[in-house]
């Protein structure tokens, strides 16, 4: 039965149990049903590491993204209802009292009035905040347990799952609380305060725990609170805002709080003390028992509330264990109101009865505080790992294996001093990386022999990298690589938070220890100075805090040196690759894993603050790879700058929940960058999908001391400020000297953005304002900064020379708009303090300005960031930003649109010469006389228009439209400047034809009258002879015997055109001027004129006068006394003797370099560019003069070459009176042939031209064979149908050639334009191809001609590929273009003929009629003389006629399909032509160092400045060493980052740095040269491979100053062309 009775009893026990659990889990449900939790996964850090709305239905939500914020009101969240199920606080029941006899006072005293108890209350603020803990992921729960930790919240130590009550202990949450605080301890009468500062988990502290034993009138909790915080509810409690009786998941959870004293007199205890408060009865046994045991044994001091303290109570039997406890025992009795008693040693009593809760809260701290300073049990959080019973949760396997990846790592730290760690094991980083930084620095700063000294410097870095590549391998370094890369991502994430958990648990107590030492020691200092103490003992005193400063760097320690480790062995092993081509192994993988962690939400550093460098080839290739996984996605990049330690990070993290460090003693060292993703429903809002965020170094750092400060921090400001589309400036107090200091270097650095052409926005944050909700003060403070911007604007444009006289100026900024007050961080003094609650709702506003500003931005793509990084740091490594910024994006972007420009151009270029080839046809068809610009624009139009269509297309949707609307009216511009230049050249070229048609009316009128009368004269030899029956050849003989005596008779009158003799020509006009026959052959049979524009050296064509040569000699020996008391790098010449002057001034060198030259035959290199630029305009000068000549349309005249010998004379006589030494008549002789050969071949074909048109016997010989023809068909009895028929065909024959020959040009020139590489790009991709077949000839000569008539050498590259491509490499693509287009003609000719025909038929026409339809259907395709009708009017059968005609166009078609290409040559247009003039369009301006030509495709381009990405060493042009013949073998793009100097005009003194080389004049100023330590190879080739050539060119020699490095010498011709193509496609 006893038996029976207990199973019964058993039973009912665990069916309570069951349905217990099922209530519990019901509750639960609905809960989390209720904060819309249900049916999610675990909530993780990504889902709220975006930019997101907040909804305030999603409680959940709400609540997780104020915590983020550090809003402490995030439990306080006033929530509007939406279900009728819930009670409403705002909704009170009203219940109407149906029977009127109960009086209104009965009805107010009845208590049991029908409430709908049914309703749900709302959701208890800590259901909220424990269900959304249940709902995390571990990661998230931490980032939770961080987060109210700052906010001074309790946080859960002990949690039972809703569900089966197993009790967790959540140690993992703790391990990012750090704590600090500071110990007064007394010590001979006088107090030492010592601060700590600890991961929580590893602190050890006393620990008094807090239980409730039944039912309470009063508040645990609250009363917890008035002994750490009696202004902030550290434990929440029954009177805070929000609060109900019903709570579903607080029962059982045991939370903890840690009260910091701030070593101040009135702190509540001495040293840092934990008070735990168990949640809930702790006598219930289903839900509190397990955590009650735990705490009681864990604490040092047990707090128990009861109501009253009897034997036979419940809780009895808990007091009777804590009585027997050695532990302290206090109890709080609600019942009693007697003060403190101490009952037995250690056990307390103390009534809380009609007492105030200050009392009671002074009497507990009086006990706990004497309790404490006596021997007591310490409390230490990983202890509660080994506590068995419950569940911690980094028992997890996967928190495990990430554990004890990281332990593996940590054994490579055993037993080192933390001082020595980045020394030994990360070496990479350190003094070879600074070493690196500082020779890679230096090579914008050279001096003397410039490619010299940076081929040395670029072997050191060599070295440098060599030796990081055999340091790489150091334990530490292997072990956490293997792990990243082999752990799955959630163990890596644990991997990595261990790995920082263990690092600054052991960086710790050095940094502490240190830390304590440096203000012991900046005290000192301190006040020896107040002395005004000036002896040796400050200087040591100063020397010893110097020394703690550079220790405490060593110690500084994070993940982030790891990372950098990483990035700078990857930059050693690819910067060796190329060299070495060892195979790639683990570090190729580095920017995969980087990237991995990037986009998950790591912090990456951007810049290394210790070395004040960019790791540019790691970034990159980060960055690379980061593209690789999400896609080139678009971003909006927010940088932001301020003084150290004035909270930037801590906003940042605030705002976005980001993770840039502020603990562990470290401020943020460098620059970091975190992306953070737009959600999906947001993404609607923005034109990007994530905000690139990039926080930096804090201005002006402790640690950077001297001089390099400023310079630091402009060029990190300049960085961060360029590469955000917006930046926030952080200002942090009301100091007006720090407000200043940082405007300064801000406002420069967004000047220095104007002039470079980035335009990114600003908004100033105003930290730790007081009175924060003052608006007249607030406006004050902001027309105090508006001054200051102002004013450090004007400061900021003299610096940068730049107008600008108010911030407004600079950068677009609204001072009532952007800039935002914020409220100090604290609400009262820390360490105990919470947030204030302003300072989150002024990050939220902040986040609303930021976010509603960017939505107005597209941002941009990642790819472009990357390029923006490159050309930021790039322009910073030279002293003069601006001149040094090279926008590589904004230059892909232009190159891209110069593309687009050559296409727009060509299809106006192509449209037009098609219209040009139909009014040329008209003209010379005499069916017009007249040409209209308004008729060629109409024609034009449909073209135009489209093409116009075409561009606002391409401006506006664009992926790069932003960039592209700065050029879009200098475009829109050029495209009518070429339209209209196009009309108004084709309406004068036709304009000219009209002119030379009408002078050739009369020989055109004397060409019918021929006509006429040969066809009459032959139909009646044909009529005399037809009935004899004769043989070919007697035909011939006797049409021949008649064709003289008609050819006679015809010309009578007329005088033939004699040919010219040019040769002979030219020798009268050479003798005639007085030069002797001698001179003339010798330069005539050498040939030597016909290189004049070319050589290298023009001595030989000057002469001394023996005063000039005494003078010389005589000053010499002056000037070398003087050259030896000149001061290095500065020496400076006044030169009396003028021949002197010009002999040792060449206006190049530094003037560091200038030594006595011995040679006398030497011409400066100034003055040798005089001889050329005398040739090169004399030879543009005769072009003009004889192509103005009317040649064609008049013949030769012998004056036209007197006219060009008188100017060159003039000119030549003009030039020798400026120089200080006389010309030898061999000049003149040679310049003259030169001129004359250059024109002769045009005047050659001019007047063979005008002959073949003008020559009455060459016209009638060239007609007989036609004429013969209708002789003969005469003869043998022809009809007039099929004569005419011949005769048209004969005509036809010639004029489809023409018309076939000149269409296919222009098709082949489309085709090439199109399709062929070196035409279808912009003037770059020319040059590329252009250069690329000079190396693969190897020819000199050809070389030569290029640096000297860049034009002259592309124009014959056109005509050497056009050539190539038609008669080889696409020979058979050509001849189908040839047989299209005669195809095309025939069915041209064949419907004009068959509508010609129907017309006439229709209209009874007759010969006249169908010769004037038929000419008139082709007169715009097709030349066709007059046919005189009179002979042929017998014809009435028109279709026999074009039958006729047919036959003979079958034939000519035959003879056409096998017509060369080669008679293209012999008309008016050719491909190779027509590209010249598409191609050659474009900007030809030397660079004034290196003579490089200006690749801009457009003609015109300013207001943009001359520019070309690859400048070569001077001395390819001749530059050369002052009195040296050294040439020079510096690059432009070096010079300009060196310290040297040059002289601007070969005959002055004055000398200008490179660096301000645009100062030179405009020559200089209109070009831009940005410094580059890189050297295109393709030049150092050259420089090698045609040293000896170049050498006697310019009989100067590669030595001294200009030898050339044996590095150069590696390079091979291959190596060469590729960098060409690496060139056009940066």
């Amino acid at each position: 039965m006893g038996m029976s009775g207990n199973k019964d009893q058993l039973s009912v026990k665990i069916s309570e149990e069951i349905n217990r659990k099922n209530q519990s889990q019901r509750e639960s449900e609905t809960l989390f049903h209720r904060l819309h939790l249900q049916d999610k996964q675990k909530l993780s850090p990504a889902d709220f590491l975006q930019i997101d709305d907040t909804s305030e239905k999603d409680l959940a939500h709400t609540f997780l993204q104020r915590l983020m914020m550090l809003n402490y009101r995030a439990r306080y969240i006033s929530v509007r209802q939406d279900s009728d199920e819930v009670s409403q606080s705002t909704s009170v029941p009203l219940f109407d009292t149906v029977n009127t006899e109960v009086s209104v006072l009965d009805a107010f005293y009845e208590t049991s009035g029908e409430c709908d108890q049914s309703k749900q209350t709302h959701i208890h603020p800590m259901d909220v905040q424990m269900a959304v803990f249940h709902c995390s992921d571990s990661f998230l729960k931490q980032n939770m347990m961080t987060k109210l930790s700052q906010c001074q919240y309790a946080l859960p130590l002990l949690v039972p799952d809703p569900v089966t009550m197993d009790v967790e202990c959540p140690l993992w949450t703790f391990r990012k609380i750090r704590k600090t605080w500071k110990i007064t301890q007394t010590k001979d009468n006088s107090n030492i305060i010592t601060m700590k500062s600890l991961p929580i988990c590893e602190a050890k502290t006393p620990m008094v725990s807090f239980f409730r034993l039944g039912s309470l009138s009063v508040s645990k909790s609250e009363l917890i609170n008035t002994l750490i915080n009696d202004r902030h509810n550290t434990f929440f409690h029954r009177n805070c805002p929000g609060s109900t009786k019903s709570r579903h998941l607080m029962d059982g959870v045991a939370e903890i709080a840690w009260y910091c004293p701030a070593g101040n007199p009135d702190d509540a205890f001495t040293d840092c003390t934990a008070f735990c408060n168990l949640r809930g009865d702790a006598l219930s046994k289903k839900s509190c028992k397990k955590q009650r045991e735990i705490l009681i044994e864990k604490s040092s001091i047990n707090v128990v509330l009861l109501p009253t303290l009897r034997k036979g109570d419940s809780s009895a039997t808990v007091i009777s264990a804590l009585l027997e406890s050695p532990k302290p025992l206090i109890c709080l009795i609600t019942n009693d109101g007697r003060h403190a008693i101490q009952k037995t040693a250690g056990k307390y009593i103390i009534g809380l009865k009609e007492r105030s809760h200050s009392d009671v809260s002074e009497e507990l701290k009086r006990i706990i505080g004497e309790i404490l300073s006596g021997p007591h049990t310490s409390f230490q959080l990983e202890t509660m790992a080994e506590v068995s019973g419950i569940r911690v949760d980094e028992d997890d396997p996967v928190c495990q294996k990430g554990k004890s990846a990281a332990k593996k790592v940590m054994i490579a730290l055993q037993e080192m001093d933390v001082s020595r760690v980045k020394y030994k094991l990360l070496p990479c980083q350190g003094r070879l990386w600074h070493e690196w930084c500082r020779i890679n620095k230096e090579l914008h700063h050279l001096k003397g022999n410039i490619e010299k000294e940076k081929s040395e410097k670029q072997q050191e870095l060599m070295k440098i990298r060599q030796k990081q590549c055999d340091a790489s391998c150091s334990e530490l370094m292997k072990l956490f690589i293997e792990s990243l890369s082999s752990l799955p991502s959630t163990d890596k994430e644990y991997f990595l938070k261990w790995t920082q958990i263990f690092i600054d648990a052991l960086s710790t107590d050095d940094l502490n220890s240190i830390l304590q030492s440096y203000d012991e020691k900046w005290s000192e200092v301190l006040a020896l100075k107040k002395k005004h103490d000036k002896s040796d003992l400050l200087n040591r005193k100063q020397t010893e805090l110097e020394q703690i400063s550079t220790k405490l760097q060593a110690a500084t320690f994070g993940l982030e040196h790891i990372f950098r480790e990483m990035g700078q062995i990857y930059e050693a092993h690819k910067s060796l690759q190329k060299q070495t081509q060892r195979r790639q192994t683990d570090w190729s993988k580095y920017p995969e894993l980087a990237a991995e962690l990037m986009i998950s939400g790591h912090p990456m550093e951007l810049m290394d603050g210790d070395a004040g460098h960019v790791p540019l080839t790691w970034i990159s290739s980060l960055l690379e790879e980061v593209i690789k996984r999400l896609g080139d996605q678009r971003v909006f990049v927010l940088s932001v700058l301020g003084v150290q330690s004035s909270g930037k990070s801590t906003m940042l993290n605030a705002m976005f929940g980001l993770q840039f460090a502020v603990s562990a003693g470290r401020c943020t060292k460098g620059a970091f960058m975190q992306l953070v993703k737009v959600s999906e429903e947001r993404k609607k809002d923005f034109r990007f999908d994530y905000v690139l965020v990039v926080d930096t170094e804090g201005l002006r750092a402790l640690e950077l001391a001297g001089n390099a400060t400023l310079h630091h921090d402009n060029e990190l400001a300049t960085f961060v400020v360029g590469l955000g589309n917006m930046t926030l400036i952080n200002i942090f107090g009301e100091n007006p000297a720090d407000m200043q200091d940082i405007l300064q270097i801000v406002v420069q650095a967004f000047m220095r953005m104007k002039k470079v052409k980035l335009s990114p926005s600003c908004v100033f944050v105003h930290q730790n304002v007081t009175d924060i909700a003052a608006a007249q003060k607030n406006m004050d403070g902001k027309r105090r900064l508006q001054e200051k911007l102002d004013q450090m604007a004007q400061l900021a444009a003299k610096e940068e020379v730049c107008d600008a006289e108010c911030f407004s100026d600079v950068i677009a900024f609204d001072v009532q708009k952007d800039v935002k007050y914020f409220a100090q961080l604290w609400e009262g003094s820390p360490p105990m303090a919470p947030p204030n609650p302003g300072y989150s709702d002024s990050v939220q506003e902040l986040k609303n300005i930021v976010l509603s500003k960017a939505s107005q931005s597209a941002g941009i793509t990642l790819s472009q960031f990357k390029s923006k990084v490159q050309d930021l740091w790039k322009a910073l490594m030279n002293e003069h930003f601006v001149f040094s910024f090279k926008n590589t994006l904004e230059i892909k972007v232009y190159r891209k649109l110069e593309v687009q420009y050559g296409n727009w151009t060509w299809a106006l270029r192509s449209n037009m010469l098609t219209i040009e080839n139909q009014l040329y046809n008209r003209i010379e068809n005499g069916k017009l006389d007249k040409v209209e610009l308004s008729y060629l624009s109409k024609e034009m139009s449909k073209t135009y228009e489209e093409i116009k269509k075409e561009m606002r297309k391409y401006f506006d949707d664009d992926g790069d439209k932003e960039m592209l609307v700065q050029w879009r009216g200098q475009f829109e511009n050029k495209i009518r400047e070429f339209h209209d230049e196009q009309v108004r050249g084709v309406k004068r070229k036709l304009d000219e034809v009209i002119q030379q048609k009408t002078a050739c009316k009369k020989l055109d009128g004397q060409k019918t009258e021929f006509e006429n009368k040969l066809l009459q004269k032959s139909k009646e030899l044909a009529q005399q002879l037809k009935d004899k029956t004769q043989a070919e050849e007697e035909l011939q003989k006797q049409f021949d015997s008649v064709w003289r005596g008609w050819v006679r008779e015809l010309t009578a009158d007329i005088k033939p055109i004699d040919d010219i003799n040019l040769e002979e020509a030219q020798l009268t006009i050479l003798e005639g001027i007085g030069f002797e026959w001698t001179l003339i052959d010798e330069s005539k049979s050498s040939g030597r004129y016909k290189n004049i524009s070319e050589i290298g050296d023009y001595s030989d064509y000057v002469t001394l006068t023996k005063h000039q040569e005494d003078c010389e000699e005589n000053q010499q020996s002056e000037d070398e006394k003087k050259a030896k008391t000149c001061t290095k790098g500065q020496e400076r010449y006044s030169w009396r003797n003028p021949w002197v002057y010009i002999k040792t001034l060449i206006g190049f060198a530094p003037a560091q370099q200038k030594e006595s030259h011995t040679s006398k035959r030497s011409l400066p290199f100034e003055e040798q560019n005089h001889f050329r630029s005398l040739i090169d305009e004399l030879e543009r000068q005769t072009i003009k003069i004889i192509t103005n000549k009317p040649v064609a349309t008049r013949g030769y005249s012998p004056t036209y070459f007197q006219e060009v010998a008188k100017n060159v004379k003039e000119k030549v006589t003009e030039f020798d009176s400026k120089r200080k030494y006389a010309l030898k008549k061999e000049f003149t002789v040679d310049l003259l042939l030169y001129v004359f050969d250059r024109a002769k071949s045009w005047l050659s074909e001019s007047h063979k031209k005008f002959k073949m048109n003008n020559d009455a016997l060459i016209y009638l010989e060239n007609k007989k064979h036609q004429y013969y023809n209708i002789f003969r068909s005469f003869c043998k009895g022809s009809s007039s149908a099929v004569v005419l028929g011949e005769l048209i065909c004969e005509k036809l024959k010639v004029s489809t050639v023409e018309a076939v020959c000149k269409k296919t040009a222009i098709d082949l020139a489309g085709e090439m334009r199109c399709s062929f590489p070196a035409f279808n790009g912009n003037r770059l991709n020319l040059e590329k191809h252009v250069l690329k077949s000079l190396a693969e000839k190897e020819d000199f000569r050809g070389f030569i001609t290029y640096i000297k008539h860049p034009r002259k050498h592309v124009e014959r590259f056109i005509k050497e590929e056009v050539e190539k491509y038609i008669f080889t490499s696409h020979r058979d693509k050509a001849r189908n273009i040839l047989k299209k287009n005669v195809e095309d003609m025939k069915q041209l000719v064949s419907q004009a003929l068959f509508t010609a025909t129907e017309r006439v038929k229709t209209q009874r026409g007759h010969t006249d009629m169908w010769l004037e339809e038929f000419t008139n259907l082709l007169k715009d395709e097709l030349m066709f003389d007059d046919i005189c009708s009179q002979n042929f009017r017998d014809i009435n059968n028109f279709d026999f006629l074009k039958e006729e005609i047919e036959k003979g166009l079958e034939h000519i078609m035959k003879e056409m399909s096998n017509l060369s290409l080669n008679n293209m040559k012999e008309f008016r247009l050719t491909p190779d032509q027509i590209l010249i003039d598409q191609l050659c369009k474009c900007c030809w301006e030397k660079c004034p160092f290196c003579a490089a030509v200006c690749t801009n495709t457009i003609e015109d381009h300013s207001p943009d400045d001359h520019s070309v990405p690859f400048h070569r060493p001077s001395g390819i042009e001749g530059w050369h060493i002052r009195k040296k013949v050294d040439l020079v073998l510096d690059f432009c793009t070096t010079l300009v980052a060196s310290d040297k100097f040059f002289h601007p005009h070969y005959d002055s003194d004055e000398i200008i740095p490179y660096k301000q080389y645009q100062k030179g004049g405009d020559k200089y100023a209109q070009w831009k040269i940005t410094a580059d330590e890189s050297k295109l190879t393709y030049w150092i080739w050259f420089v090698c491979r045609f040293q000896k050539q170049l050498e006697d060119h310019y009989k100067l020699k590669f030595q001294g100053c200009g030898e050339i490095p044996s590095e150069w010498r590696k390079h091979s011709k291959v190596e060469a062309i590729q960098s060409l193509d690496e060139m056009y496609n940066q």
